[in-house]
């Protein structure tokens, strides 16, 4: 391996000697261009000061590679990453590149044509900068296509989505439609209820309603609040409501229904912890019955705006010494409203006392509105502020007297 140097005072014979040696080399035209550009840039500020800069180089002919150093005489070459070949190394003043090449095919000293040169670089330059636009081009084409088909797809995802939704819904509605009992006709009596879960993340909850009229005529209502939230507190609701259903059917006495629903579910599941209000009303002469197993207690608006809770002791189901004392006895007249309710109506701001206040606030601005629409109005006013979601049920009673 032969090393070879020149000494250059300018930047022009610098740049001559440079694009002698790549030519000799057979440099590619648009990497002869760069290393002219960055053997110059390297060396510019100490050659416009005067100092003359030594430019050495060697062919390795078994590694075929072209090493060109270049020294100046101070420190003052620019930063690598910013030369248009990014050398292999700098060192003080001297900056080394290694790059493939042919074995020298002449003299470096012989002139060649700079112009012709210059040219045919300039030609490589242009060329690879055709071809780079060309790929820009083609990659921004694939990317739009991409992009396209991407766009497309979350069009599907986003229809499939909204199918699943849809489905989703329609599944909730029907488990709802699927515990909510049948309605029922009573004359002289008009019923309604709201009923809306604590989170959208699931469709039920453990409030539940039953209501049947009984072989004497009277109609029989149940509001049942069992622990916790959810599909599985459901489970809990619906065996008490169906044990309920069953004991009242069969006859046993309003008083006796919680205690013995307590012992019935017992045996099968002592996680089931919940309280109970049970109602018997007579359509005909508007004679009122309530036992209550630790609910919230009634609340009977009278058709002249006078209103109070009906308060029917006794404690629920799963508590201790559970079951109900007498009756409640009350006598409804016609145009009189009675709301039946879980504590997730009075209780959404932490302070029952101040739910049943604003409670009957709600109940005298919808006395006159129709009583299908009475239970959601109510639970629309006292749901503006939410501090403490839970499951709500409203069930409203009007005696029409038809």
């Amino acid at each position: 391996m032969t090393t070879r140097n020149l000494i250059c005072a300018t930047t022009a014979a610098l740049s001559r000697a440079v694009r002698a040696l790549a030519r000799e080399h057979a440099l590619d035209p648009a990497v002869r261009a760069r290393l002219v550009l960055s053997a110059a840039e390297a060396a510019g500020a100490a050659l416009r000061a005067g100092r003359e800069t030594g430019l050495e180089w060697a062919y390795d002919p078994d590694g075929g590679l072209l090493t060109v150093v270049l020294r100046t005489p101070d420190d003052t070459v620019p930063a690598a990453a910013d030369l248009p070949i990014a050398p292999d190394a700098v060192t003080g003043g001297e900056v080394v590149w290694r790059l493939p090449a042919s074995p020298p095919s002449g003299a470096v000293d012989a002139a060649p044509d700079e112009d012709a040169l210059a040219a045919e670089e300039l030609r490589a330059v242009v060329a690879a900068a055709d071809a780079l636009t060309s790929e820009h081009r083609r990659l921004k084409d694939e990317l739009a296509e991409t992009n396209s088909g991407v766009l497309a797809l979350y069009v599907q995802l986003d229809e499939r989505d909204e199918q699943l939704r849809t489905a989703h819904g329609q599944t909730l509605r029907e488990l709802e439609d699927a515990l909510r009992p049948a309605p029922i006709k009573a004359d002289g009596l008009e019923l309604a209820v709201h009923y809306e879960p604590a989170g959208t993340d699931a469709p039920t909850g453990g409030d539940l309603y039953d209501w049947f009229v009984l072989p004497d005529g009277t109609v029989h209502i149940t509001i049942v609040d069992a622990l916790g939230h959810g599909v599985t507190s459901t489970r809990s609701a619906l065996n008490v409501t169906h044990a309920v259903r069953t004991l009242a059917l069969e006859g046993h006495r309003l008083e006796s229904i919680v205690a013995r629903t307590d012992e019935i579910l017992r045996p099968f599941d002592r996680s089931v912890m919940a309280t109970v209000q049970l109602a018997r009303i007579d359509p005909a002469t508007g004679e009122l019955w309530l036992a209550n197993g630790s609910h919230p207690p009634a609340l009977l608006l009278r058709r002249d705006g006078t209103a109070r809770y009906l308060e029917a002791r006794g404690r629920g189901i799963g508590f201790p010494l559970p079951g109900s004392e007498t009756p409640l006895t009350e006598r409804l007249a016609p145009g009189d409203l009675l709301l039946l309710y879980t504590d997730g109506l009075t209780e959404s701001r932490r302070d029952p006392i101040e739910g049943e206040e604003r409670l009957i606030e709600a109940a005298h601005k919808h006395l006159q509105s129709p009583t299908e629409e009475v239970p959601g109005a109510i639970a629309e006013d006292m749901h503006t502020v939410i501090l403490h979601p839970d499951d709500t049920l409203a069930l409203a009673v009007r005696l029409t007297g038809q």
